[in-house]
């Protein structure tokens, strides 16, 4: 995995490069942002960079032996942990178990989420999660010498699906590592890390790609037109992952839009056997594709409220997004975008623990009835 190999983050390459120019590595670096951000592809590039033999001013050479090795995720002294979930047999498993599948999901795709994750291990309805036994092999790898670079990298994705007990394993390990060994840890939400761990680190924060970077990132990648790159870059945020999904589920984006605008008609004129209709319709998705739904409905909630200020220019639209803004914004103001983005996060929430879709949804209706008449 090579700097270049990843959408944007220009400032945040630069300091991770001069980082090791300089011989000032942090031991135990948190990098915190969205998985389309490109925090983990940063984190093996970074990695990457640091054990090449033969680095170039701002790139690894992926020539030599160590490069070779890392591209194939394959390198004895870089290691991997991650979230997993536990055998029918309910014996708790480890990274070591899943290590090939993390290899393959990773070299398809450095951006991927974790719900992808989980489908690639057939998790099924469960969790994954990084147990104590996970942590004991990590106290075990790292105790040894390194085998052929002059670091150990331990890469921990996703580390606040650890329970406390895995958590207080590692903690004294993070605090005081054996000599030459590296922490990186990959996260979505740094409130769900124990404070002790949490404070034993060095942010580093990655935002957003700039709609320029994604522009860019695009036309290079994907190879489509610069109109398309243009409207996805637009619209996707800064997440380089929502824009890949854009550009290969544009039916899925369409039907996302259409449920929109059914949700939000039907729930302010309180139509409820349309309700019934429109909710026994969604019920037939899948919880993956709900859970987009809900999420691009909140993406629409923030994007309405924005063009109700008087801020069209920020506002990320496409076009038939923004020709039902014109007159659906007008409902959506500081008075009730709070209320309304809480309620559909909630529903995500409901949905993800597997709550009763169809009680989920018709709640969801009743509720946004009063809130679009605020």
């Amino acid at each position: 995995m090579l700097f270049t190999d990843i959408v944007g983050q220009e400032a945040i390459k630069s300091h991770l490069i001069n980082t090791v120019k300089e011989n000032r590595i942090s031991h135990a670096q948190l990098f915190l942002g969205k998985e389309g951000y490109g925090s983990l592809a940063l984190a093996i590039a970074y990695a990457q960079y640091i054990m090449c033999l033969d680095k170039k001013d701002n790139e690894a050479c992926n020539e030599c032996s160590s490069c070779r090795k890392i591209n194939k995720l394959q390198h004895p002294d870089l290691h991997f942990s991650f979230p997993t979930v536990g055998a029918k047999s309910s014996q708790a498993l480890i990274s070591d178990d899943y290590i090939s599948q993390w290899r393959e999901f990773v070299i398809n795709n450095s951006y991927g989420t974790y719900e992808q994750w989980l489908e690639k291990m057939d998790a099924g309805n469960s969790q994954g999660s990084i147990k104590v036994k996970e942590a004991e092999s990590i106290v075990r790898k790292l105790s040894l010498k390194s085998f052929e670079a002059e670091f150990k990298i331990m890469v921990i994705w996703l580390p606040e699906k650890m329970n406390a007990e895995s958590a207080n394993k590692l903690l004294k390990l993070i605090e005081e590592p054996p000599e030459k060994t590296l922490f990186f840890l990959i996260s979505l939400n740094s409130e769900l890390i124990i404070s002790t761990i949490l404070s034993r680190t060095q942010l580093v924060k990655i935002n957003r790609i700039s709609d320029d970077e994604l522009f860019i990132g695009l036309q290079q990648q994907k190879n489509i037109d610069e109109k398309k790159a243009r409207e996805i870059s637009r619209m996707s945020d800064g997440d380089y992952n929502a824009a890949c999904n854009m550009i290969e589920t544009s039916v899925d984006a369409q039907q996302n839009f259409e449920f929109f605008t059914q949700l939000m008609r039907l729930s302010y004129m309180g139509k409820f056997p349309e309700i019934i209709k429109w909710v026994d319709s969604l019920s037939k998705e899948g919880r993956e594709k709900q859970k987009v739904f809900l999420s691009y409905s909140l993406k629409m909630i923030r994007e309405n409220l924005i063009m109700n200020q008087d801020q069209l220019s920020l506002a990320r639209f496409s076009d038939h997004e923004k020709a039902f803004a014109q007159k659906f914004s007008s409902f959506i103001h500081p008075e009730n975008s709070a209320l309304l983005a809480s309620e559909l996060n909630s529903a995500y929430m409901h949905i993800s623990r597997n709550a009763n879709v169809k009680v989920v949804f018709l709640d969801l209706c009743i509720k946004l009835n009063r809130m679009l008449k605020m």
